[in-house]
C-alpha cells in the first residue's frame, strides 16, 4: 500500500477501500481516521462500510469529515483526541491525504508545541505542500494554545 508516513505514529493517504483495512492492521496501524465526507465523489465507500471493515480487522475507527470550509477548532480537537486515544500508529485518509495532513499539522502546532516550519517541512518531505498554511496554523495555535 502506498501511503505517506508523516511522523513515527501518523500516516496519510488518499481514499482507501474496505478491503484494505486488514492490510493496514497487518502493517501495524491501530487506528484509522476517515477525514472524507460521505458523498464527496461518486463511487467512494461510505463511512458505515469503512467502519465495519476497520472493526472487523481489529482497528479503531474515527469519522471526522473535513473540508477547508468546515475546518474548525472543534474538528482539530476531535482529530487530536482520536490520535491520542490510539494505542499505536494512526492512518488517516481523505481524497488525496492533504486534509488529513493539515489536521495532523494543526494538532502538532496547537497541542504539542511544534513549530510551523517543522510541521510544514515534515509534510513537504512526504509530498504535501502546506507552505501557504502558515497564517492558518498560527491562527489556530493562538485560538487553541499550545
Amino acid at each position: 500500500m502506498d501511503f505517506k508516513r508523516i511522523s513515527e505514529i501518523y500516516a496519510a493517504k488518499g481514499q482507501i477501500f474496505p478491503q484494505e483495512m486488514k492490510e493496514l492492521a497487518d502493517l501495524g496501524f491501530r487506528t484509522v481516521i476517515n477525514n472524507r465526507p460521505d458523498g464527496e465523489e461518486a463511487g467512494q465507500p461510505v463511512d458505515a462500510e469503512l467502519k465495519a471493515a476497520a472493526e472487523a480487522a481489529g482497528l479503531s475507527y474515527a469519522y471526522i469529515p473535513m473540508t477547508l470550509p468546515t475546518l474548525s477548532p472543534d474538528l482539530v480537537k476531535q482529530h487530536h483526541a482520536a490520535i491520542e486515544a490510539s494505542d499505536g500508529p494512526v492512518f488517516a485518509f481523505c481524497r488525496s491525504g492533504t486534509r488529513s495532513t493539515i489536521l495532523w499539522a494543526l494538532t502538532q502546532v496547537c497541542f504539542h508545541g511544534k513549530s510551523i516550519s517543522d510541521v510544514t517541512s515534515a509534510a513537504a518531505e512526504q509530498g504535501y505542500d502546506l507552505s501557504a498554511m502558515g497564517p492558518m496554523l498560527e491562527g489556530y495555535r493562538e485560538t487553541l494554545g499550545a
